[in-house]
């Protein structure tokens, strides 16, 4: 098998896994096409009205007059540029709060390989710009939350909402 078929196959399970293939959008895998934000399986996808870089900025902001801590942001795009290569500008912020976090990994361990909650701000072919995360609901149906603690995750969906506009 080729190196690039090495790759490649385990790029399409995970694709596969996550919804992107086997939906109506599109995707090429030898990069000049991407697919358009994805909806189901988990993800919500909001557009936002600003940049990559400026909706960043805001949701940073916004996490950090609400007391949540911003664990880090992953620059997907500008590490690819280091490594020669190129794509939209993608960045992903990973925040949490151990007071809201704490319980559900009690209540339910393997909810930790979702936690902290991250929201994925990223540029599509076109230039529109997206906010996407995991759907609080699809957290506690995956990992068996019980409802009394979805109130600790859902206030993803209000952040997004917020940064978008």
């Amino acid at each position: 098998m080729a190196s690039s078929e090495r790759v490649r196959t385990p790029l399409i399970v995970a694709l596969c896994a996550i919804g992107v293939i086997g939906s109506s959008r599109s995707l090429s895998l030898g990069g000049t096409q991407r697919m358009a934000a994805p909806q189901g399986r988990g993800v919500i996808s909001k557009p936002s009205t600003h940049s990559v870089d400026e909706t960043v900025g805001k949701l940073t902001g916004i996490l950090q007059a609400k007391g949540i801590r911003l664990f880090t942001v992953v620059d997907h795009s500008g590490e690819a540029a280091q490594a020669g290569l190129s794509m939209p500008p993608t960045k992903l912020l990973i925040f949490g709060n151990p007071k809201a976090g704490t319980p559900l990994m009690l209540a339910a361990p393997s909810v930790a390989i979702d936690l902290p909650l991250k929201i994925l701000v990223w540029q599509d072919a076109q230039g529109k710009v997206w906010l996407s995360y995991n759907s609080p609901g699809y957290l506690q149906e995956r990992h068996g939350l019980p409802p009394e603690l979805l109130p600790n995750i859902a206030g993803v969906e209000a952040l997004a909402t917020a940064a978008a506009q």
